[in-house]
């Protein structure tokens, strides 16, 4: 199969997972992640339709998507790995969805860079739903606090909240978390669900599903870079 081939049938299970649960398929959105994939292997998705892309790392994507977007100006590039307070700035030039809040340092550099560039990437908090020590994501008991100085105490516009399950636990428990969270906190946007439990999660209430191997193929990760967070946001 080509990309191409994989794309569709992955945009055909999400469609049919959506209908099967009495969701309109619209309301699904297909987050492609790319990362470590240069960027002539996303024009054939580009060309077939596919706009919103997932990115681990700000470096990576700093250097893949300026020309794609000269072509592709609708492009929606989504920041999914975890992101440091001094890449902040071109964090926020660079992507227009940052789905890695996760702390008051984050917080306070992303708000001081959205007020100084006039940008304002949509934002969502990453939530660490198996309290995974080796892992980013704000605690599922300090989120609702968290969530509260993100909009109170530094002027951010929290959309919505995301999580990558544990991989050796079922995942619906963890998506059911989350949508709990989100819905005591009046968040309308769920970034969860990957390759290999998309579906599970379109069940339980996803308005965005990040899937790369499953379109992308194989990934050699090799020597991680500094800034990378290896294949934990999407799989």
């Amino acid at each position: 199969m080509t990309i191409v081939d994989r794309f569709t049938a992955t945009r055909d299970a999400i469609d049919r997972a959506a209908r099967d649960c009495g969701r309109d398929p619209a309301g699904v959105a297909l987050v492609c992640v790319t990362k470590t994939f240069p960027g002539e292997d996303v024009v054939p998705l580009l060309e077939a339709g596919q706009r919103v892309f997932g990115e681990n790392r700000v470096q990576e994507a700093r250097g893949k998507w300026p020309p794609l977007r000269e072509r592709y100006p609708d492009i929606e590039l989504h920041l999914i790995g975890p992101l440091q307070s001094n890449k902040a700035k071109e964090a926020v030039e660079t992507f227009d969805v940052i789905e890695s809040v996760d702390r008051e340092k984050i917080a306070r550099a992303l708000a001081e860079e959205m007020a100084r560039q006039g940008k304002h990437p949509r934002l969502l908090v990453q939530v660490n739903t198996g309290d995974e020590p080796q892992k980013a994501g704000v605690s599922p008991k300090e989120a609702d606090a968290f969530l509260a100085a993100c909009r109170d105490k530094y002027g951010l516009k929290i959309d919505g909240l995301m999580c990558v399950p544990p991989v050796d636990q079922q995942a619906s428990p963890h998506f059911a978390l989350l949508a709990d969270i989100a819905a005591r906190n009046g968040l309308s946007v769920l970034s969860m669900g990957m390759s290999s439990d998309f579906e599970l999660a379109i069940q339980l209430g996803a308005t965005h599903v990040r899937v790369g191997s499953a379109i992308m193929g194989h990934r050699d990760y090799g020597v991680a870079p500094p800034d990378s967070s290896g294949p934990e946001t999407e799989a």
